[in-house]
């Protein structure tokens, strides 16, 4: 019996000599198990090819694994994924959607409570103490409110000075507080080379990291990257899990691919299947209000 059939029979017993006892699993593929290195290594020559194609197949199922939603703190409704449909608060660290940000505030008494918080009932702020608050949330390690600083210095707004490189050491920092939609901006950092050199691998890497955890943007951009490279069946999954979270840009992609020849009706039909459940799912009263009041808080 040879050592590859070892492989397909039994996951108990080293995969080069045979015997068991304490085994450790190939960290790549965790298909087969050695008793040390050496066998490991002896190994190597008949298991490379099967161990490279059972990590890709790992890695595929995770790159395209549907994230799951984030929920609005206070209506527990999906949160809109596009910017307009939410509001971080400085005041309380926390993101809600539009439509709670916009709805009447009560207090314990039933009376109406105007110009404060929804979540934490705090004064609304003026621009200046916005900022103010803000800046006690950098200083608290608040990651969204430091990822926002990057922004402020990679557009230079509210006073702060364009720059670049402090705007990637702000997003590499909120980055590692937890803030993963950091990493869609990292990653746009390596792809123009700002405030960096530019270097598509990592900006392969990061903007992977940001698709991993809903970042729907970095999914879009993934889809863009294998329709450059000529890989239209990954481009169309990456586009297909963006649509699910509320890219409707994509939408019209793999429409355009299906028009031309590259998608199948079914994609399509998969598609826009996929985003009338995501507006079912973010729609309510009081955002169609929030959204009708000024069109700047369309959430869709």
């Amino acid at each position: 019996m040879s050592t590859e059939d070892n492989d397909n029979i039994s996951n108990d017993i080293c995969a080069n000599c045979g015997k068991d006892g304490n085994l450790k699993a190939c960290t790549a593929c965790n298909m087969v198990k050695y008793c040390n290195r050496d066998c490991q290594i002896a190994h190597r020559p008949q298991h490379k090819k099967e161990c490279k194609k059972r990590t890709r197949e790992l890695h595929d199922e995770k790159l395209f694994k549907q994230p799951p939603p984030d929920d609005c703190p206070i209506c527990f409704l999906r949160m809109p994924s596009i910017f307009k449909g939410w509001r971080y608060q400085p005041c309380c660290g926390k993101v809600i959607c539009s439509g709670c940000f916009h709805a009447p505030v009560y207090d314990y008494q039933g009376n109406k409570v105007n110009q404060v918080c929804p979540f934490c009932r705090v004064p609304a702020p003026t621009e200046e103490e916005s900022n103010v608050r803000s800046m006690k949330r950098v200083a608290a390690s608040d990651p969204i409110a430091i990822y926002n600083l990057g922004c402020y210095y990679r557009d230079g707004m509210h006073g702060f000075q364009q720059d670049h490189t402090k705007a990637l050491e702000f997003y590499h920092r909120a980055a590692e507080l937890g803030y993963t939609r950091s990493y869609c901006s990292i990653g746009n950092a390596y792809y123009y080379g700002r405030g960096v050199e530019r270097d598509a691998k990592k900006a392969s890497y990061y903007t992977k990291l940001a698709a991993l955890e809903g970042d729907v943007p970095a999914r879009n951009n993934l889809g863009v990257e294998e329709i450059k490279a000529g890989n239209i069946d990954r481009a169309i999954k990456h586009y297909i899990i963006a649509v699910r979270g509320g890219y409707a840009d994509c939408l019209n992609k793999i429409k355009r691919l299906y028009s031309n020849g590259h998608a199948t009706k079914d994609d399509y039909t998969q598609s826009l299947r996929a985003y009338q459940e995501y507006l079912g799912e973010i729609k309510s009263v009081q955002r169609d209000k929030a959204a009708a009041f000024n069109k700047m808080y369309e959430y869709y």
